[in-house]
């Protein structure tokens, strides 16, 4: 049996690369806004039956822990969960927290909406676009961003929420 020829090092140089970018790629799945690959079906069941099953990264760690641990008063709700299921979601979304610079600052009243980032990007809507019948408020992300579910907050993926008026249509398409 002959033995294979060894790479050269461009060769290798270019497979070390490719090796990297692709474990990176693959790590980055799971972090930031994307919504990691393993969510629990509590998740899904219990939070997105109220509202947008947002992404762990949309937010601290800190910042999940106290909901996770005020579900009694969730917002003005009761969203209470038994004691095995807020230890299971509160150790999956401190897991897969926000760690990156636009998260690492808990937002007032750890609401994404009132985060600094969240703000910035939603900083053209008028204020009465949030309160749409189509949109409800800020916190309905799926009102404009078709790829929510899965984490897909891009520009790429915005629908128009009906009720618009004529100037924000136009400057809609800006």
């Amino acid at each position: 049996m002959q033995k294979p020829a060894p790479l050269r090092p461009a060769a290798l140089a270019a497979a070390v690369c490719a090796l990297t970018l692709l474990s990176l790629s693959s790590a980055h799945a799971d972090s930031g806004r994307a919504m990691p690959r393993n969510v629990p079906s509590a998740y899904t069941q219990e939070c997105a039956a109220c509202h947008t099953a947002y992404p762990p990264g949309l937010l601290p760690a800190a910042s999940w822990n106290r909901v996770m641990t005020g579900l009694d008063k969730h917002y003005g709700t009761d969203a209470s969960l038994d004691a095995a299921t807020v230890r299971q979601l509160n150790q999956w979304l401190r897991a897969h927290a926000g760690t990156y610079k636009r998260v690492n600052e808990e937002p007032p009243e750890d609401r994404i909406t009132r985060s600094a980032w969240f703000e910035r990007k939603h900083r053209k809507i008028e204020p009465t676009t949030w309160k749409l019948a189509s949109v409800k408020s800020a916190a309905n992300c799926a009102a404009c961003h078709t790829g929510t579910d899965q984490g897909q907050f891009d520009e790429h993926n915005l629908r128009m929420p009906a009720g618009l008026d004529a100037r924000s249509r136009r400057a809609w398409n800006d």
